[in-house]
């Protein structure tokens, strides 16, 4: 339980620390990148422990599952994807998602570049 006064990005280290595995290795990579695309990013703990990553609203939430690290994207279905990152929540109106598997590669210049259209796109709509 996280102690009054923690901040988010201590709660995400402790996240990724307390998986020990994988999927944390995972979590803290796609947290470096999106610290890369975006370097003033907010980091967030929301919902009881998931952590959250905003620049003008949110950008997208990484969940740790048994079997995957999804990375959900708030506005996925407003982005383009050209590379097909989306593999998840693909039916719905306004959120997309990404679902990583152990051992899965991710093109980083192309995670990067979603990140950053995020953004951008919660910056244009805050206007």
């Amino acid at each position: 339980m996280p102690h009054p006064g923690t901040n988010a990005a201590e709660l995400i280290d402790a996240r990724i620390a307390e998986l020990g595995d994988w999927r944390g290795a995972t979590l803290a990579r796609m947290r470096d990148l999106i610290r890369q695309a975006v370097p003033e990013i907010v980091e967030e703990w929301k919902w009881r422990g998931v952590p959250v990553w905003s620049h003008h609203g949110i950008i997208c939430t990484g969940e740790t599952y048994k079997a995957v690290v999804k990375l959900t994207f708030a506005k996925g279905a407003a982005l383009d994807d050209p590379a097909k990152l989306f593999n998840a929540s693909l039916e719905g109106n306004t959120r997309r998602a990404i679902d990583i598997r152990e051992g899965a590669a991710i093109d980083d210049t192309a995670f990067v570049a979603l990140i950053r259209a995020a953004s951008a796109l919660n910056a244009s709509r805050k206007r």
